[in-house]
């Protein structure tokens, strides 16, 4: 199953619109899913009062949030 279709149960925080991780743990949990996922280096970054996933895919820099209990990018 791809990490994209996994529910994300962790605790959130709305920030500007968007839903973000609540803690810097949880959202390294979900980066080194994705890492996995996308075989390319994928880290983690404070966005107001939660937490996004952040990484280069195919030369594009792209952050990544929380949708409806999945992984979204946020552009």
């Amino acid at each position: 199953m791809t990490v994209f279709a996994a529910s994300v149960f962790d605790a959130t925080v709305i920030y500007e619109g968007n839903e973000l991780f609540k803690g810097q743990g949880a959202a390294k949990g979900w980066a080194e899913k994705l890492a996995r996922e996308l075989e390319c280096e994928i880290g983690v970054e404070k966005l107001g009062t939660g937490w996004v996933l952040t990484g280069t895919v195919d030369g594009v820099a792209c952050k990544w949030s929380i949708v409806g209990q999945r992984l979204k990018r946020m552009d």
